[in-house]
């Protein structure tokens, strides 16, 4: 009996000194394990449905999505105009004198027109012309290739002279330059026409975004602007008896392939007084002597080009083109003569010998 509670006495005296030093540690309660919504049974999570439902398939209902649908433009240009140039970084040319910069060209500026006088005109015209760059004489204008001063085709030299100088472009509703348009604008008509499509949307595939491209069936492709319209005014002076030749403005014509048909569209108009600055620090292309060549602002002047009169301000009373006139093409170009002979016989009658 007393070695019964001796014994008992020694396990309580160690269970005692067992909490007693378990006490000092603080474990803390165990947290309760949730099961997760996959692990539950009775879980049904909808799929969208992306099959037709055939026979007596059943499908979960889909839930409510917050992915609202979204509106995007692209922005992209399209055709290669206004690609940014790489600049060389050694110097391109075998002369000491010269620098990558070339600053003789830049500073160039245009000369000064004569003081034409109204009451001193006996004589004064509009005639609007187009110059073919498929024409050999007029070849230059599409030039393909690049130095420092980027795209060597006219077109791109009408547009940097648009983007770095300043130069305003304008609407081609009518050819007296009343409607003014922004770069962006210029850029557009160069990208095609606007056109909507809806596009699945990435997170739910119920959900459709609008997105805003340009259609580039539309878009004129660079080696397709090659005619170029003048609006020119010739005047005889009879001050100094001399027949002057203005321009006053030029606009780019695009020829665009829809289907079996080529349609040829005007972008814009420029202003060619204020274009005369961006030409004369800008090269003309010389076949035969690179070290002689001339500006487009001397080529203009000079009028080192060709064109064919496609309207003019004599006996026009309906104000239309030529090509509404007459619909024989080779009419047209006889009557684009006549009106040329026209103007050159005025100037020859007013000398006598």
């Amino acid at each position: 009996m007393k070695t019964t509670m001796k014994t008992s006495c020694i396990v309580l005296a160690s269970l005692v000194m067992t909490i007693s030093a378990n006490a000092q540690f603080s474990y803390g309660a165990k947290k309760k394990t949730t099961p997760t919504p996959a692990a539950t049974k009775d879980t049904v999570i909808a799929k969208p449905v992306t099959k037709p439902i055939t026979g007596n398939q059943v499908v979960a209902a889909p839930t409510v999505s917050d992915v609202k649908p979204t509106k995007n433009i692209d922005t992209t240009v399209v055709g290669g105009f206004n690609a940014n140039n790489k600049r060389s970084l050694r110097n391109g040319y075998a002369f000491f004198s010269e620098t990558n910069s070339r600053k003789g060209v830049k500073e160039r500026l245009p000369l000064p027109y004569e003081n034409l006088r109204e009451e001193d005109a006996l004589f004064s015209e509009f005639i609007w012309e187009e110059i073919d760059a498929r024409e050999k004489i007029n070849r230059t204008f599409m030039y393909q290739s690049y130095d420092e001063n980027g795209d060597q085709r006219f077109f791109a030299v009408l547009l940097r002279a648009i983007e770095k100088d300043g130069v305003v472009p304008f609407s081609t509703v009518d050819d007296r330059f009343t409607t003014p348009i922004s770069l962006e604008e210029v850029n557009a008509s160069l990208k095609g026409s606007l056109d909507t499509q809806l596009v699945q949307n990435v997170l739910d595939p119920n959900v459709y975004d609008t997105s805003i491209i340009y259609n580039t069936n539309l878009a004129p492709n660079p080696d397709s602007i090659y005619t170029f319209r003048l609006k020119e005014q010739w005047i005889f002076d009879s001050k100094t008896s001399r027949m002057y030749s203005r321009i006053i403005g030029i606009a780019p014509i695009a020829a665009i392939q829809i289907g079996n048909k080529v349609v040829k569209r005007p972008l814009f108009w420029v202003y060619y007084p204020e274009l005369r600055s961006s030409l004369s620090k800008a090269e003309v292309y010389n076949p035969r002597n690179i070290s002689s060549r001339i500006t487009w602002e001397e080529l203009f002047e000079s009028r080192y080009f060709n064109g064919y009169v496609v309207k003019s301000t004599l006996d026009n009373y309906n104000d239309k083109m030529l090509n509404a006139l007459f619909k024989d093409p080779i009419k047209r170009l006889q009557e684009g003569e006549k009106i040329k002979q026209k103007i050159f016989d005025f100037e020859q009658d007013r000398w006598v010998y």
